[in-house]
C-alpha cells in the first residue's frame, strides 16, 4: 500500500508541475467564481443552481415560483441540445449566471448559453473505450462541481480533473485510483473547504472503497477514508486507520474478501453538513455480494450499505449507521441522501433521509447516528418485515440469506433496486420526500459451477447469475416483465407513509425535483417530462421528450425568466442487464438530448427518424447440450451488459436481433478478437476459448428464435413521423 501510495503523490506531482497561472484563485463576484460554501450553504435565491443537489441539504428544492401549479400547463420548449453519445445521461445540469455544465457518457463535459443553448465549449477526457467493460453500470456521469471559478470532473477511468469554468481548459488532472484495478467514477465530486471531495465504484469486479479528499486549487491530496478493512491487516497510514481497527472485528479472518478488497464503494452520495460540520458517505454494497462467500457468512462487515459521518477536515471518523448488516443482495446505501429539520414527537430534529436499494425510506438523527424511523416504501418487501427501534437493526427473513439456505431466493427488492441513483427530493413547503421507486424482483441463487467464481473479466458476485436468466416459459417472462413497475412515492418521514403515490407500467424513471411553485418534476422511461402538484399528486404537465428519461431536473433563472432543464437519454443497469423488465420502454427511441423549458417556449424537436427493421435471426444450429453451456456463458460474461436471455434493452446492441449472428468468423473477430475494442467491446480471450465464444453464438440464436415465435414486442415504437406533443391538465 505504501508504494501505492507514492504513486499516487507523484501522479500528483506530476500533474500539478507547470500549472503555474493556471492554478491560481479564480474567486469572483459573477460566474462559477462566485460559487463558495456560503452560496452552496443555501443556494442563495435560486437563481442558479450552483450544485448538483441545489445546495448542501441535496434536497433538490429550488425557491422558484414563477412557474408554479397555476400556469405549468403552459410550460413550453426554449431550446434544446443533441447529445453526441446514445448511452446512459444521468446529469443534473449546473447553471450559474447564465451558463449551464453538464456531462455526458464516457465523462464529456458541455457548457451552453442557458437562455439560448448557444455552446460555449466541450471537454471530452479522452477516456480509453475498453474502460466500459470495468463499468457495471454503464458509462456514465452524473455532473461536475462548481467552486470558485472551476469546474470539477470526476471521469470513468479515475482521474479528477479541475477545468477553467470560462475556457473548459484543464488547470489540473490527479488519478485518483489504481488503473491496475477495475475503479470507476460515475459520481459528481463535491466541494467542501476548498477541498474536493471524491469516491468511486468497481464493488462487482473487486476492489476496496475509499474517498479521498484534494486541494480545489492546486489538487493535492488532503486525505483519504477508506470504508472497509485493508486485507492485509496493516494501516493505511490515512484518516481511516483508528476506524477500520474498531470495524476490522466485523469481517472473517478468511474469506473472498482478502482478494477482492471487500467492495464498499462510495460511487454516489457525499454529502456536507455546514450545520453540525460533518461529511456524509453513502457506502456501497460488498465485493462479492454474496456475503457466505465474502466473509464466510460472519460479521455486519462494516461500513457496507452503511452511512458513515467525518469530519471534513481530517476525514476522522464521527459515527456510522448499518442499513443492511452483512449486505448479500447488493443493497447499497450510496442512493442520494437529503438533510432537514423536521419537528418529530414535538422537537426539532436535525435528521437526513435516505430511500436505498432496500426498499425502507430511512430517518436518521445526524446529530448522533441513531435511527429514528424506517418505514417500507414500496409494496412486497421480503427480505426483512421491519426494523428494531431499540437496535436499528432489520427483522430479517431467513430465507434471504440463501448462502445458508442453499435455495434460490426471489426477493423483492432486488439488486436492481427499490431505489437506485436516480435523485429524490424534499420539498421544504410539503414536507414530503419524492421518491422515483420502483418494483423489480430478481432471484439469488447460490453459485453452482467454477463460472461463479472470479474472473478477470465480468462481474464477480458470488452467485449464479445465469440461472438467474428468464425462462423459456412465456407465462414467466410476460409475468416478470408485467411485475416490473415503478411509482412517484410522495413520502411523509414524519408520519413514515406515502401520503400519495402515481403508478408507472415500467421502471426506471427519473429522479425527481420540487419547487415553490408547489411543483414536482419527474421524467418517465416511456419518454415523458411531467410535473405534479407537490401536495395532491395530480399531473399538471406532460411533454414527449421521444426518449426515455433517467436524469433529475435543474431550475434557474436568467434576467425575468424562470427556466427548467432536463437531461433526456436511456442507459444504466436495468436496460443494459434486464431488457425485458423494462417493458414498453425497450421500443422507446434512444435520442440524447439536453432540454430547456420556459413558460410560452415555442421550440420544436426534429421529427424521429425511421426505426431500421430487425433483422431476422439465422436458423437454429446448435445441439441441446450446445445451447446449454452458450447459456450458462452468456449468463456469466455478456448479460450484464446485452441483457437476461439475450433481451437487449436498447441501449447497447440488442444481440437478438444482431446483423452478425450468421456470422461465425466476424462474431470470434468481435468476442475474442476484440474488433470492437474502440466502442467499448473488448476481447474476452481471457475468460472464453474461440469455441466457447462460438456457443454463445448457437444460444442467443436459438433464444432469438424462441422469442421472435413466442413473445410479441411489449409495444410498438412511437410513429416516427409524430412530431413531440405537450398537454396540460390531466
Amino acid at each position: 500500500m505504501r508504494a501505492t501510495r507514492a504513486l499516487t503523490t507523484m501522479v500528483a506531482i506530476v500533474a500539478l508541475a507547470g500549472c503555474g497561472e493556471r492554478a491560481q484563485d479564480r474567486t469572483a463576484t459573477t460566474g462559477v467564481g462566485k460559487v463558495d460554501g456560503a452560496l452552496l450553504a443555501n443556494g442563495g435565491d435560486g437563481r442558479d443552481w450552483a450544485m448538483t443537489g441545489f445546495d448542501y441539504t441535496e434536497d433538490r428544492f429550488s425557491p422558484l415560483k414563477q412557474v408554479n401549479a397555476g400556469n405549468v400547463s403552459k410550460l413550453g420548449l426554449a431550446w434544446f441540445a443533441d447529445m453526441p453519445d446514445a448511452r446512459g445521461h444521468e446529469a443534473t445540469p449546473v447553471v450559474v449566471d447564465g451558463k449551464m455544465f453538464v456531462t455526458g457518457p464516457w465523462s464529456k463535459v458541455f457548457a451552453y448559453d442557458a437562455a439560448t443553448g448557444a455552446k460555449l465549449w466541450e471537454f471530452d477526457p479522452g477516456v480509453s473505450k475498453d474502460k466500459g467493460v470495468q463499468a457495471c453500470c454503464d458509462v456514465v456521469n452524473r455532473g461536475v462541481a462548481a467552486w470558485k471559478g472551476r469546474l470539477y470532473l470526476g471521469t470513468i477511468d479515475g482521474r479528477l480533473i479541475a477545468l477553467d469554468a470560462a475556457t473548459g481548459k484543464p488547470d489540473w488532472s490527479v488519478q485518483t485510483t489504481d488503473n491496475s484495478k477495475p475503479y470507476t467514477i460515475t459520481g459528481a465530486p463535491r466541494v467542501v473547504k476548498d477541498m474536493v471531495i471524491i469516491g468511486n465504484g468497481g464493488a462487482e469486479f473487486g476492489v476496496r472503497g475509499y474517498v479521498t479528499a484534494y486541494d480545489a486549487a492546486t489538487g493535492a491530496k488532503k486525505w483519504r477514508f477508506y470504508t472497509v478493512p485493508n486485507p492485509s491487516g496493516a494501516k493505511d497510514g490515512e484518516a481511516s486507520d483508528a476506524a477500520m481497527e474498531k470495524v476490522s472485528p466485523t469481517w472473517s479472518k478468511n474469506g473472498q474478501w482478502k482478494q477482492s478488497g471487500g467492495g464498499g464503494t462510495v460511487w454516489d452520495s457525499i454529502v456536507y453538513d455546514p450545520e453540525l460540520d460533518q461529511l456524509y458517505l453513502g457506502v456501497g454494497n460488498g465485493s462479492p455480494w454474496n456475503h457466505g462467500l465474502r466473509s464466510e457468512g460472519q460479521g455486519d462487515n462494516l461500513f457496507l450499505s452503511s452511512i458513515v459521518a467525518l469530519k471534513p477536515e481530517t476525514g476522522e471518523y464521527i459515527w456510522h449507521y448499518q442499513e443492511t448488516p452483512g449486505e448479500t443482495w447488493d443493497f447499497t446505501a450510496t442512493q442520494p441522501i437529503n438533510l432537514a429539520t423536521l419537528n418529530i414527537g414535538g422537537q426539532q430534529r436535525k435528521v437526513l433521509m435516505q430511500a436505498p436499494k432496500n426498499g425502507f425510506f430511512y430517518v436518521v438523527d445526524r446529530t448522533n447516528g441513531k435511527l429514528i424511523n424506517a418505514g417500507q416504501f414500496i409494496p412486497g418487501v421480503n427480505w426483512a418485515s421491519g426494523y428494531d427501534m431499540k437496535t436499528g437493526r432489520p427483522i430479517e427473513n431467513p430465507a434471504a440469506r440463501f448462502y445458508k439456505t442453499g435455495k434460490p431466493f426471489l426477493a423483492m427488492p432486488s439488486a436492481i433496486a427499490a431505489h437506485n441513483w436516480q435523485p429524490m427530493s424534499f420539498s421544504r413547503q410539503t414536507g414530503l420526500a419524492y421518491i422515483p421507486a420502483q418494483s423489480v424482483g430478481a432471484a439469488y441463487v447460490p453459485p453452482s459451477s467454477p463460472l461463479d467464481g472470479p474472473k478477470p473479466i465480468g462481474f464477480n458476485v458470488g452467485q449464479d447469475l445465469g440461472d438467474a436468466m428468464y425462462p423459456r416459459d412465456v407465462t414467466a417472462v410476460k409475468a416478470a416483465t408485467a411485475g416490473a413497475t415503478g411509482a412517484l412515492v410522495a413520502w411523509d418521514p414524519v408520519a413514515n407513509k406515502a401520503r400519495w403515490t402515481v403508478p408507472y407500467p415500467t421502471p426506471w424513471n427519473g429522479g425527481t425535483m420540487a419547487t415553490a411553485g408547489n411543483l414536482v418534476f419527474q421524467g418517465t422511461a416511456l419518454g415523458e417530462f411531467r410535473a405534479y402538484a407537490a401536495d395532491t399528486g395530480k399531473q399538471l404537465f406532460s411533454y414527449n421528450a421521444g426518449t426515455g428519461v433517467m436524469a433529475g431536473a435543474a431550475t434557474y433563472m436568467v434576467g425575468n425568466t424562470q427556466y427548467v432543464a432536463v437531461l433526456a437519454g436511456r442507459g444504466g443497469a436495468l436496460p443494459l442487464s434486464i431488457g425485458y423488465a423494462i417493458g414498453k420502454a425497450r421500443d422507446v427511441p434512444n435520442k440524447p438530448r439536453l432540454l430547456v423549458f420556459k413558460l410560452g417556449g415555442t421550440a420544436q424537436l426534429p421529427a424521429a427518424a425511421a426505426v431500421a427493421p430487425r433483422p431476422t435471426p439465422p436458423a437454429p444450429s446448435g445441439t441441446p447440450e450446445q445451447i446449454a453451456q452458450g447459456r450458462l456463458l452468456f449468463g456469466r460474461y455478456c448479460q450484464v451488459c446485452h441483457g437476461a436471455s439475450a433481451a437487449g434493452g436498447g441501449v447497447l446492441p440488442d444481440l437478438q436481433h444482431s446483423g452478425v449472428l450468421g456470422d461465425a468468423d466476424t462474431w470470434k473477430s468481435i468476442l475474442i478478437d476484440g474488433a470492437l475494442k474502440d466502442q467499448g467491446m473488448v476481447s474476452f480471450a481471457k475468460v472464453l476459448t474461440p469455441e466457447q465464444a462460438q456457443l454463445i453464438r448457437l444460444y442467443v440464436i436459438d433464444e432469438a428464435n424462441w422469442a421472435a415465435k413466442n413473445l410479441t414486442d411489449a409495444a410498438p415504437a412511437p410513429n416516427p413521423g409524430q412530431p413531440p406533443k405537450k398537454t396540460g391538465v390531466r
